[in-house]
């Protein structure tokens, strides 16, 4: 049960909204401070331009009703059809041509693109996540957000907190970012992003995608393609960012289109009918269900706590 917020809109979208197949990109494991499942009603906590928020969000019927609290609370609350995918264009998306996206689409009903419209927020985690293991990332990013992030504003779930500003990621020691796990070159560039905090922020206006936006976010010294593309899929709702350099992704996409592991060259290569929207199929396999065979060498978890 929620309270009253300082903040509240009943949405009714154009086309259903599943909750957790469209904020799915956002969760950094089970335990992330800043977002809590509820059931199928969804707890966040934000850092916006005007303060922290906690917004609660729940489909009821064909509509989504959120609540926010904080000194953000209109700020979250006016966010939430863009949050939720509303300016997701699918115009020219067509995946009759392939059977295996045809019928993964058909199932995945409720699943659109998300845009936070927070560039910073959602560069932090990805540069946590550049070259480790999944697990040693969500370790970081859980003790870094518990130690310094702002206590959720009203009745969030206990232990939530929000991403701290860019201010107070400046301030951690580096000490503080080692014992979290964290090595030099993460935390050099978690400082350099934290440095043009501003203007990162005001590549927004740039729309969801593009050459120029990508450039911009890469000028950032340690983020390249991969960072870039995690970003902007988050922040910016880019349609078409391929995450270029990830571990797993290009044997994902070659053994659910082609039936064999391919490398980044062949993931592109078949991507590119796609072009526009080829992180939305991306997003289509990854919510199929659909798992490639496991053989082959896993990528080792580094302690950096000891080095």
């Amino acid at each position: 049960m929620t309270t009253r917020g300082d903040a509240t809109t009943t949405w009714s979208p154009s086309e259903p909204v599943d909750l957790r197949r469209t904020l799915r990109p956002l969760g950094r494991g089970s335990l992330d401070p800043t977002m809590r499942w509820d059931g199928s009603a969804v707890w966040r906590v934000i850092t916006t331009p005007d303060g922290t928020a906690t917004v609660h969000l729940r489909v009821v019927a064909s509509t989504v009703e959120a609540t926010a609290w904080g000194d953000g609370a209109e700020w979250a609350i006016a966010g939430v059809p863009e949050l939720l995918g509303d300016g997701d264009d699918t115009e020219g998306f067509d995946v009759s041509g392939n059977e295996f996206l045809r019928e993964a689409q058909r199932r995945l009903g409720g699943l659109r693109l998300l845009r936070t419209n927070r560039v910073f927020e959602a560069m932090m985690p990805a540069i946590l996540e550049q070259k480790v293991t999944g697990k040693e990332a969500r370790r970081s990013w859980r003790e870094l957000i518990a130690r310094h992030g702002e206590p959720a504003p009203g009745p969030a779930p206990d232990g939530m907190r929000a991403c701290p500003t860019p201010a107070v990621w400046r301030m951690i020691p580096s000490w503080e970012w080692h014992a979290a796990g964290v090595d030099p070159q993460r935390s050099r560039t978690a400082l350099a992003a934290a440095s043009v905090a501003s203007g990162l922020e005001r590549t927004l206006t740039l729309g969801r995608g593009g050459e120029e936006l990508a450039a911009r976010l890469r000028s950032v010294r340690g983020v390249g393609v991969w960072t870039a593309a995690e970003t902007t899929q988050r922040s910016h709702g880019d349609p078409d960012a391929v995450s270029v350099g990830d571990y797993h992704l290009p044997a994902l996409v070659g053994w659910a289109l082609v039936g064999r592991p391919v490398d980044d060259d062949g993931m592109l290569e078949l991507l590119e009918p796609w072009r526009g929207h080829r992180q939305r199929v991306m997003r289509i396999i990854e919510h199929s269900g659909f798992a490639k065979p496991r053989f082959g060498p896993r990528m080792t978890i580094q302690d950096h706590r000891r080095h």
